[in-house]
This record gives C-alpha cells, structure tokens and sequence, in this order.
C-alpha cells in the first residue's frame, strides 16, 4: 500500500498530478486546491490512499493526514466512490465537512456536484461519529500558490462543471478579488458560486 509519496511535480493535468519519484512518474489524483498550488519542476509531499479495483490501481493524494483520513471514511459509505469522494473535499475541507455533519447541515453538501438533498440527508445520517478529528501536527505539502485563472477553471471542469459556466463565473470571481489574489482564493471563491447557483 502506497500512503505517502515525495518527489518532483512532472506533470499538472486538469485532475491529477504526475510525480516523478526515482526515475518513475506516479499519477496522483488530487483536490483542485492542491492541483492550482503544484509547480512544475517544484518537490511536493503528498498523504495518498491507493485504491484498488478488479481492473485497476488509482492513487489518491492530499496535503493533511486529515484529508485523507477523510476521504477513507468517505469511501466506506455505500454510493460514495473516489471520484465523489474527492468533489466532496474538493468543495468542503475536513473541518467543514464535519460541522455540516454536526449542524445536520444538508445544503452545504448540496453544493458538491452530483449530491441532492437526499443524498446530503443519507450522507449526513451515515457519517455521525464516523469523521476523524482534525490531525493537530500533521505536515502538509509545500505550495506557493499563484498562478493563471485557466488552472481554475480547468480544475472546476475536473470537479464536473461545463467549462463556459466555469469560465464565466472565474472571471467573475477575478475581477472581485483583485489581481493579487492567488489561485486557491479564486477557486474557493468560484466553488462557493457555483454551489449557491445549484
């Protein structure tokens, strides 16, 4: 079982990263918020989860033990896959996710493509006590963020919305923001958004 990986950014891709380790290159899916902070050429720390399929081997990354402590509990609620998994972090983080659950808040996970109210309520219902608490001391990944808007928008297409809609509401959240903002300001910003839009 792969559950941590360091190496050199190779290659950025709209939903995974490719991390050259000792020659090889390893593809690690990864949450738009560390896809939007990953350079090329640049060393990064990633905490994975390797999932196994009957016709394949996919490796997850996230910058805290948290993150993918949280993603592994996620995996064990029956209808809640990777890729699902995965737009529920890349929207809520850990310590969100779980005050939606306390608060019995449905909506916030309304704003996660693919989930509905009932499935926020069935969601919500299977993850009671279930959600790790927050790693006190736990390292993350080294990420300057910064960067185009075009990484953005290419990370919200990966999460499942169209690219005119992700475009339109990026350059909206641009102007707003300023020049200076970096780009996990602009896709925080964007997420919140497009979840009020639904």
């Amino acid at each position: 079982m792969i559950s941590f990986l360091s190496g050199t950014v190779h290659r950025i891709a709209a939903d995974h990263l490719v991390v050259l380790t000792y020659g090889i290159g390893r593809k690690v899916h990864v949450t738009p918020d560390t896809l939007v902070g990953a350079r090329h050429g640049a060393e990064i720390e990633l905490v994975t989860s390797l999932v196994v399929r009957e016709d394949s081997l996919t490796l997850y990354g996230f910058g805290t033990e948290d993150e993918n402590n949280t993603f592994e509990v996620l995996l064990t609620i029956s209808g809640i896959g990777p890729r699902l998994a995965m737009a529920i972090l890349s929207v809520m983080g850990p310590d969100e996710l779980a005050a939606a659950i306390t608060n019995q808040d449905a909506n916030a996970l309304t704003r996660v493509p693919g989930i509905g109210k009932k499935g926020a309520s069935r969601i919500i219902l299977e993850l009671e006590n279930k959600l790790p608490k927050p790693a006190a001391s736990t390292p993350g990944p080294s990420l300057s963020f910064g960067g185009g808007n075009q990484q953005v928008v290419d990370a919200l297409v990966g999460l499942g919305w169209k690219e005119p809609q992700a475009e339109e509401v990026v350059a909206d959240v641009a102007k707003e923001a300023g020049a200076d903002a970096g780009t996990s300001v602009l896709l925080k910003a964007a997420l919140k958004v497009l979840g009020a839009r639904k």
